[in-house]
């Protein structure tokens, strides 16, 4: 996004082999409680790193005598490893470091290439079910205050809390419904003074739809300090499954992705708002879940599809204009949250801890290469 996440404007590094995707994707052209947990926070304050100036040492290299290192990977692409299950993320301004929660765990940690992971704040989530700190956002004028955003689930509701520095969190918007299951939520700044939130309909399609409830929703939320009454936030889209992820439309509006029980969606939201259109849906459910605007297009996280979807859209209007191809597939397992670094690679969480066949180095962040022009299918 343009205020949040890195610029995507310099040229990308060697590209992955791409496959078009064929016969699993289709073109659709239809155009509450007090809850107050007590952040702990590295040193008192969130604060970026600067490249090369790590606060504990870097660890040494993999092999060093009467060094046990089980959570090193060879791989040079992978930027930190043995996290639990990771929820949200997003590059920390440079775009050279980024910020990744841990679900279950309620842990907010910094992560960059050849440095240590560090743990910048750890919050009370509930983290059963597929619930807790599922997507954390940089305020618009984070260099100055150091405010994050985070959706979480409580025991009693999902919620959107700010977290200042040495402070307990502060409820920005409660009382969105939550479920055993369809927990999953995420948040975006689209400008300097708005917060746009997506909420899973808890695994009640009525709920989706119904004008009354706050599940299932893309909302616009402007109210951002706390207060005791809290203004009902405008509804911009309505009938979403299980939220995926939201992410600024570098030519207006945001897209949304989402998992219902017929089909997978990347939806594109106007910049007025009006209406939710689709760009892209898959029959086949391969778990769409983080997005990134990237180079002509936009990249889509697949969890079950164990790959990173390049979907080439038009620069003017967002829409679709080829099949989409896959990049890493089957390379780092379940992929998750999605950002976009400064050199153009996406930043990429895995989920593999919630699956069946975690690898001894799970969960990871990974950097990966997206082709230039959103796809390249020429």
């Amino acid at each position: 996004m343009a205020i949040n996440r890195a610029a995507h404007r310099t040229a990308v590094l060697s590209t992955l082999a791409l496959t078009v995707l064929t016969g699993c994707a289709r073109f659709d052209d239809t155009a509450s409680t007090p809850f107050t947990p007590v952040p702990t926070f590295s040193a008192g304050e969130v604060q970026p790193r600067e490249p090369g100036a790590p606060s504990t040492p870097t660890p040494p290299p993999s092999g060093t005598p009467g060094v046990e290192l089980p959570c090193v990977d060879p791989d040079p692409a992978v930027v930190a490893t043995c996290l639990d299950v990771t929820g949200g993320l997003t590059v920390l301004p440079g775009g050279q470091s980024a910020l990744v929660t841990e679900r279950r765990t309620g842990r907010i940690v910094q992560v960059a290439p050849g440095m240590p992971t560090q743990e910048i704040a750890r919050i009370g989530v509930d983290g059963s079910g597929d619930g807790g700190l599922l997507d954390v956002a940089l305020s618009p004028t984070y260099t100055e205050d150091n405010l994050l955003y985070a959706y979480i689930t409580t025991a009693t509701d999902n919620r959107v809390v700010r977290i200042a520095p040495g402070d307990t969190p502060k409820d920005v918007l409660t009382g969105i419904p939550r479920g055993a299951s369809g927990n999953a939520g995420a948040l975006t700044f689209t400008g300097p003074g708005e917060l746009t939130v997506v909420t899973s309909d808890t695994g009640d399609p009525a709920a989706a739809t119904d004008p009354g409830s706050l599940a299932g929703k893309a909302l616009r939320v402007t109210a951002l300090a706390p207060a005791p009454v809290q203004p009902r936030p405008q509804v911009v889209l309505s009938g979403i499954g299980t939220a995926g992820d939201v992410c600024v439309n570098p030519a207006g509006g945001v897209w949304v992705t989402d998992r219902t029980v017929l089909e997978d969606r990347l939806q594109r939201v106007a910049p007025d708002g009006a209406t939710g259109t689709p760009v892209w849906t898959w029959p086949d459910r391969p778990g769409v879940a983080g997005c990134s605007a990237i180079d002509g297009g936009v990249a889509v996280s697949l969890t079950d599809g164990r790959a990173l979807a390049v979907l080439p859209v038009d620069s003017r209007t967002g829409a679709a204009q080829a099949a989409p191809g896959l990049v890493a597939q089957d390379t780092y397992g379940r992929l998750g949250g999605t950002d976009l670094g400064s050199d153009g690679l996406v930043w990429v969480s895995t989920v593999n801890k919630s699956g069946d066949q975690p690898g001894p180095t799970d969960d990871r962040v990974v950097r990966i290469p997206a082709p230039r022009g959103g796809g390249g299918f020429d």
